[in-house]
């Protein structure tokens, strides 16, 4: 092994420890690597950002715009609405939900449908009684799943056929991989239909812990010397607010738990009122109160401005590690959190003394903005925009729909390649106004974009190197055949994608399934699909892939409860893949 495969391959394990350990920016890491591979002279400028000119990546981007079209009209709440229904039990639910999910989940990025079916599921179960816990872990699982049925499903899908393309000349269909993808989908549909129930907890998520999701809790201070102090809480006139009522008082951090008409009010009480958002000018009206620090009335913020979201804490959280209060979260944000959940419990205590964890579920009240700007960022996992006065526009879900069932047709029978088909499917969202010019930039993930480009550098410089053959010669030293070496790459990539991410995991897997395949002398195609689906198959440990994340706060779900039904799943996942692409794919 030469000395560019040493250096390869030790930048390939400083951006695996930096990724796995490290609150550091992957686009920064990746971005960083690849020029240290340049300034190296491993490789030349034109091989380490040959990525961003992908069509596997392109069309991820366009993809984002296609989605975005789907999102503004509403038309994945649409076809919600018409397939939940109404089922009697957790089962009839699985049954009602796994499949049409997995089915958008095929023609849609998984992630963007979480973020748009989430909220609508915690909706459903909260009409049906069921927990929102025995819901969302399927939710995830079955988008991931569905993902792995269309070229489109999920950007790794992209990626991988992006790096057949450069490498191998070779391009995938849309429905080309539904071979295995579609077995493997309805058997996880199956299992979670017959163990979700038994091996899911009965937890309740950020909602259900709050009184009202739609009530916000606000608190004022008794001013010492105002015409309150002294008083009875029915003599201040606070037994007969409008829009909210008092529901406990903080005295020398001491809680007065019974709250009644004759409590004496002292000054420094803190009073903890539960209400609608009129109910702080309500009580910026009373003398003698004013705003407690933290109050949401400190937001530079119209209250007909203010919405409640209800948003995950990302990696990207630069308050990692300090408490709110140091974090100085109200300036920085422009939002005051009302509530924290933490592995399926609210968090009690003083909110600004609360130290933030990356899958913490927020609920915070602030502005019309923060859904705008945080949406595609990883600072928050945006779940979901509570209150909102901005409905969307159905009138034009059925032209969404339509134009997605068009991209997905012209490609499936060979009339447009992929891109091209993309490409015209977000023209097609401009022209009939499901989505607007402005909006267009703002759905674009840049980040991601740049993650996977950049992650070519990596793959590119493995094989240049020759450390991709090294590795490859390293896991066949054992002496298995062709199907022993395609469980191995199966394996690597899924301990790849836990610790990393799904679309790292596939970039930096793939040139070694490709020297796998040499070594073994094997067609490369089934090691391709396999990395494929490995990469997309994170169950067991939940910041391995986002929509695991996205529905760990809502539904109050611990690490305990990825890895009791992650597991099998896994298990599962690698048996149907080993099984299956051999026959479709022959060696």
């Amino acid at each position: 092994m030469g000395f560019d495969a040493i250096l390869t391959m030790i930048i390939v394990a400083a951006v695996l420890g930096l990724l796995a350990a490290t609150r550091l920016a992957a686009d920064i890491i990746l971005m960083g690597a690849a020029l240290a591979l340049m300034l190296l002279g491993i490789l030349t400028p034109v091989e380490a950002l040959a990525g961003f000119s992908n069509t596997g990546v392109i069309t991820v981007a366009v993809l984002y715009v296609v989605a975005a079209g789907l999102s503004e009209t509403g038309a994945v709440q649409w076809i919600a609405q018409n397939l939940l229904g109404r089922p009697s039990s957790v089962r009839g639910a699985y049954a009602r939900m796994l499949l049409p999910v997995a089915g958008l989940s095929a023609l849609l990025n998984n992630t963007t449908v979480v973020a748009m079916m989430l909220p609508a599921i915690q909706e459903w179960a909260s009409r049906l009684r069921i927990p929102a816990s025995k819901l969302l872990i399927p939710l995830s699982y079955m988008a991931i799943l569905g993902g792995t049925i269309t070229l489109i499903g999920t950007s790794t899908n992209l990626v991988v056929d992006g790096l057949l393309q450069s490498e191998k000349g070779v391009s995938l269909r849309m429905f080309d991989i539904a071979a295995v993808g579609l077995p493997l989908t309805v058997i996880g549909a199956v299992f979670l239909t017959l163990v979700g129930d038994k091996l899911l907890p009965d937890r309740q998520g950020a909602l259900e812990q709050m009184q009202s999701a739609r009530e916000y809790a606000v608190e004022f201070k008794v001013v010492p010397r105002g015409p309150v102090a002294g008083k009875t809480v029915a003599a201040a006139g606070l037994r007969s607010l409008t829009h909210g009522y008092l529901t406990r008082v903080e005295r020398d951090e001491h809680m007065v738990v019974e709250v009644t008409p004759e409590l004496v009010l002292d000054p420094e009480d803190v009073l903890i009122f539960v209400g609608a958002p009129e109910c702080a000018n309500e009580l910026r009206q009373v003398r003698g109160l004013e705003p407690n620090a933290g109050d949401v009335n400190k937001l530079a913020i119209r209250h007909s401005q203010r919405r409640l979201v209800e948003a995950v804490v990302g990696p990207d959280f630069t308050g990692i590690g300090q408490s709110i209060r140091e974090s100085r979260f109200r300036s920085r944000y422009q939002a005051v959190i009302l509530s924290i959940s933490r592995s399926g419990e609210m968090m009690r205590g003083k909110i600004g003394d609360v130290k933030l964890r990356v899958g913490d579920t927020l609920l915070m009240e602030t502005g019309t903005d923060f859904v705008r700007h945080y949406r595609y960022r990883r600072d928050f996992m945006l779940v979901s925009n509570i209150s909102t006065t901005a409905p969307a526009n159905f009138r034009k879900a059925p032209w969404a729909i339509l134009i997605l069932l068009g991209m997905v047709l012209l490609n499936a029978f060979g009339v447009l390649e992929v891109i091209q088909a993309a490409l015209l499917a977000a023209a097609a969202m401009l022209v009939t106004g499901c989505l607007t010019v402005g909006n267009v930039r703002r759905h674009i993930d840049l980040q991601v974009i740049i993650v996977i480009s950049a992650s070519f550098a990596l793959g590119a410089a493995m094989v240049k190197t020759g450390a991709a053959a090294t590795i490859a010669q390293s896991l066949l030293s054992v002496g298995v055949g062709a199907w022993g070496a395609l469980a191995l790459v199966f394996l690597l990539t899924l301990c790849f994608t836990e610790l990393l991410t799904n679309n790292a995991a596939a970039v930096l897997v793939f040139p070694i399934a490709m020297a796998v395949a040499d070594t073994v002398g094997s067609d490369f195609m089934p090691f391709a699909i396999t990395v494929m689906v490995a990469a997309s198959a994170s169950f067991i440990i939940p910041i391995g892939y986002q929509t695991n994340l996205m529905v760990m706060g809502p539904g109050g779900y611990r690490v305990s409860d990825y890895i009791r039904i992650g597991i099998p799943m896994s298990l599962l996942t690698a048996a149907v893949t080993l099984g299956i692409v051999p026959l479709v794919w022959p060696f």
